[in-house]
């Protein structure tokens, strides 16, 4: 069985939080630090950030971690560029990649590897975790789909994959809000740190 990488999208420009999302102060660490740090946690071994916009500052949490960074040079072109460059430096061994985005902090170990335990009990190539019945991350897709993705057009987003081959794809339910939670605003992140 070949490896499974994960890839998380930490180039965007965080233009609604009007601060870098990826370095804001979470649970003792930046935001991007407890994703990758979630991740360390399960069974993923190989995890490739891809970086854009803040790339030093950026690269420097990547630096004290297990993961490795790509950069997209097309980062304004949006989310599906960032996951196009990560797809581009995967091992060439790679069985299936599980896509994250930076700023979900709040996916724990244990559902990475819900999603990971189900894709290898399944014949489905497209597998993603589903909260009260609705889609979340990390989404995993299985290396007959890889080719697919570098032609899909950059103003779709990688959920057009799942609409195109919906009968490959495997919800699996989880008991974790986590799946869904991402940080768009200041606002939505002050409220997250109050709660801790």
């Amino acid at each position: 069985m070949g490896a499974i990488v994960a890839i998380i999208l930490a180039a965007g420009e965080s233009k609604r939080m009007g601060y870098p999302k990826m370095l804001l102060p979470l649970n003792g660490k930046t935001m991007l630090g407890n994703v990758i740090g979630n991740i360390e946690g399960s069974e993923i071994n190989n995890i490739i950030v891809v970086l854009g916009a803040e790339k030093t500052a950026i690269l420097d949490v990547v630096c004290k971690t297990s993961a490795k960074s790509c950069y997209n040079d097309n980062y304004k072109d949006g989310m599906l560029s960032s996951v196009k460059c990560g797809f581009r430096n995967i091992p060439s061994d790679s069985d299936a990649v599980l896509v994250f985005q930076g700023d979900q902090p709040l996916i724990l170990p244990n559902v990475i590897n819900e999603v990971i335990v189900a894709h290898r009990s399944s014949d489905k190539g497209i597998v993603i975790p589903v909260y009260r019945n609705k889609r979340g991350h990390p989404l995993l897709i299985c290396k007959q789909y890889f080719a697919e993705i570098e032609g899909l057009d950059n103003s779709e987003g990688l959920r057009s994959l799942a609409i195109k081959f919906s009968d490959d794809v495997l919800e699996i339910e989880t008991n974790s809000p986590g799946i869904l939670r991402d940080f768009d605003t200041f606002e939505e992140y002050k409220k997250e740190v109050n709660q801790i």
